[in-house]
């Protein structure tokens, strides 16, 4: 296993600490006019989700963790259990609720995502940025009203519950930013 020091560390770089892939999100090299220099740094595991601040000596060395991504598509859920094929081999990675995380939301059965794993287990997915949804429930839409910054409450088919502007109706298919769970612009047929 490679190793890397504190003083390597720049934003998305993965190290192991205590057995547990960290990635790196800020970092700053501090060099005070009396004492020896330290690297300060925003990290986060990368299984748990949890951000810590630390100072290290830039000579510390840390393993570099491995994070692999591989390509599966996302073809049914039964339950808490959610299957994930892989492309190439067709075989089917069962994963809990739980590791999918908040964006998993507005995925649709047939949508190829990113299953990131360490040291063979899968921890978490990634989903596209940005995601072409049909919507199945909403208020309807009054023609005229274009008032600007005005939205209402909608009902996607993934099930998922989003703001959009007052004059989407049934029907029409909308693009989502999966990040952030806003509402982008109305699909062009």
């Amino acid at each position: 296993m490679p190793t890397i020091t504190a003083g390597d560390f720049r934003n998305g770089v993965t190290f192991e600490m205590d057995g547990k892939p960290m990635v790196v999100i800020e970092f700053q090299h501090v060099k005070p006019g009396k004492g020896a220099a330290f690297v300060r740094t925003k990290y986060k595991n990368v299984i748990t989700g949890a951000i810590r601040e630390e100072s290290f000596n830039p000579t510390a060395k840390f393993e570099q963790a491995v994070v692999e991504r591989r390509d599966a598509e996302y073809n049914y859920n039964d339950g808490d259990l959610y299957y994930f094929m892989d492309p190439e081999t067709f075989d089917m990675t069962p994963l809990n609720r739980d590791v999918l995380g908040d964006a998993f939301k507005f995925v649709k059965e047939n949508t190829l995502c990113k299953l990131m794993s360490f040291n063979g287990s899968v921890f978490g997915v990634e989903v596209p940025n940005f995601m072409d949804l049909e919507i199945t429930e909403t208020e309807p839409g009054l023609k005229g009203d274009t008032a600007t910054n005005v939205t209402k409450p909608a009902t996607l088919e993934t099930g998922a519950e989003i703001k959009v502007p007052l004059f989407i109706n049934i029907g029409d298919k909308i693009t989502i930013d999966t990040r952030t769970g806003e509402y982008l612009s109305r699909c062009k047929e």
